[in-house]
């Protein structure tokens, strides 16, 4: 399965995605390196508009979704 960074607000994501299989890692700079995929809150706002590029894997913005749809945004984005 996938290695996938989840920030660490997001715990019910982290279980349920553990639970189906991938690998979960703590959200930095030193795990995202070789992740498929990220998975973010959303609650953290980029005021400054500034980004650096840590990774080239994909990011999802998790803010609104259940820990299901995580799932299969996940799966949509390592199947590329």
């Amino acid at each position: 399965m996938a290695k996938i960074a989840v920030e660490n607000t997001l715990t019910d994501v982290k279980q349920y995605l553990e639970s189906q299989g991938h690998q979960v890692v703590a959200m930095n700079e030193a795990n995202i390196a070789g992740c498929d995929c990220c998975v973010v809150s959303g609650q953290d706002i980029n005021l400054m508009g500034m980004a650096d590029m840590l990774t080239k894997a994909s990011v999802i913005n998790a803010q609104g979704m259940t820990a299901e749809e995580v799932l299969e945004a996940v799966n949509r984005n390592i199947q590329r």
